[in-house]
């Protein structure tokens, strides 16, 4: 069995460790340290949850620990760019651990906090800055940092990167690095646009992929139960109250919607947040902070949350909303059964959001086992409507959206061949109805 030891890493690195419940590499960490060591570039390929932080970070860190002095005013010697502030806030925290005691200096720059205490703690530079695009962008634009001797580039969720639309900021931040340096990339998912841009920033690269791109964690047990729009709330209720003393993290699509359904299951007497992208730093940080601390029994957010986020005690996650972006979804499911934990993952899938659920069962190559309910009939998928065309959810449970089409499909026909059925707490919907289409 591969160690730590074994891997060379500098036993100031190996001391920290100590202090942590790290004992053995994880497989990407085992494949990914010695190539980093080794000045290579490096392509990783993982799910969410397999440990990546520490495998890009730690042989980054034995690297810097070889300087010796400063990096000097605005200068930055490694740059690690991420998507979320979340995100940026988990691989502060871990790299902090792994440099307690040494003279390694992190900063962090993100969105939603005082620009002038971010260019403040720059001054005198940084051995590492995490960072989102925008942010970055902004201080380079001020001047307040310098990239012309940073001889190290991570791109961490390169494909949500991609997503959220920071492929432009990110070829404008390239710019200002040195064409002389060593690039990191890591992704969950390997879509076209991330091979080019492997093909653009990566030199001979090391490819290491520990698991199959999109695959979701091993020990989440997923279930999909239908049901109409107007009545997930009351479902979810139903579901919460089952596993009282657990908590759960619930998905919506809108911010609007999550902050709606967090109200409404606080009237409940659910303790419960929501963080998504309108709300500030200091609120997302303090919302995190309570439920990791398990002062709160919910957490209500958009996709924003769908990673970056490293919270051992979540044993629930439920899509109330389904992902429009079908990778989304794995990395949703992948919030639980963190560190080697059981999870489980219930989507609520109403008439219009059938569409989502067969990508999102296209890309597991498996048909997500039914809990409760039945598939949509083909009319009622077509009279539904799409977002956009009055698909608001009302969080009370009084609307019967998809029920208005026909009367209960859920009730109707035979159970549907060849579907797994898990246990069904029959909160809402109803019988089985015959197997819907599917699409190539």
């Amino acid at each position: 069995m591969t160690t730590f030891e074994a891997l060379g890493l500098s036993p100031k690195l190996l001391k920290a460790l100590e202090k942590t419940v790290m004992r053995v590499p994880t497989p990407i960490q085992a494949q990914a340290i010695p190539a980093i060591m080794a000045g290579k570039d490096l392509l990783g390929l993982a799910q969410t949850g397999t440990g990546k932080t520490a495998a890009f970070g730690l042989p980054l860190l034995h690297r810097l620990l070889d300087i010796g002095h400063p990096p000097g005013p605005k200068n930055v010697r490694a740059l690690i760019l991420v998507p979320t502030r979340e995100l940026a806030n988990q691989i502060r925290e871990h790299l902090e651990i792994f440099t307690k005691g040494t003279a390694i200096k992190v900063v962090m720059v993100v969105g939603g906090a005082s620009i002038n205490k971010q260019s403040q703690a720059l001054v005198r530079g940084a051995d590492v800055l995490v960072a989102t695009p925008g942010r970055l962008q902004d201080l380079i634009d001020r001047g307040d940092v310098s990239l012309e001797k940073c001889g190290y580039l991570v791109l961490d969720e390169a494909d949500h990167m991609l997503d959220m639309g920071f492929i432009h900021a990110l070829r404008r931040i390239a710019k200002h690095i040195p064409l002389r340096r060593q690039t990191l990339m890591f992704s969950a998912t390997m879509p076209k646009d991330i091979d080019e841009i492997a093909a653009t920033y990566l030199r001979d690269p090391v490819k290491v992929q520990v698991a199959p791109p999109g695959k979701p964690a091993e020990k989440v047990s997923q279930a999909v139960h239908f049901i109409p729009n107007g009545d997930k709330a009351k479902l979810l209720e139903t579901y919460l109250k089952t596993h009282e003393g657990e908590q759960a993290l619930v998905f919506c699509r809108t911010k609007h919607g999550s902050d709606k359904l967090a109200k409404v299951l606080g009237v409940w007497g659910f303790k419960v947040g929501a963080i998504h992208g309108n709300r500030s730093q200091g609120q997302r940080d303090r919302v995190l902070a309570e439920f990791r601390a398990e002062e709160l029994d919910v957490l209500v957010a958009t996709d924003v949350a769908a990673r970056g986020i490293d919270i051992p005690t979540v044993r629930h996650v439920y899509n109330y909303d389904m992902p429009n972006v079908p990778e989304n979804y794995v990395h949703r499911i992948g919030r639980t059964a963190r560190a080697g934990a059981n999870g489980s993952s219930i989507s609520f899938c109403a008439p219009a959001e059938m569409g989502e659920l067969q990508a999102i069962e296209k890309i597991l190559k498996k048909v997500i086992p039914v809990i409760g309910g039945a598939p949509w009939a083909a009319d009622v998928v077509a009279a539904a409507p799409r977002p956009g065309q009055n698909r608001g959810q009302r969080a009370q449970g009084g609307g019967r959206q998809g029920q208005q089409q026909t009367k209960n499909p859920a009730k109707s026909g035979p159970k549907p061949a060849g579907r797994p059925q898990a246990p069904k707490p029959r909160a809402a919907g109803g019988g089985q109805a015959p197997k819907r289409s599917r699409t190539s």
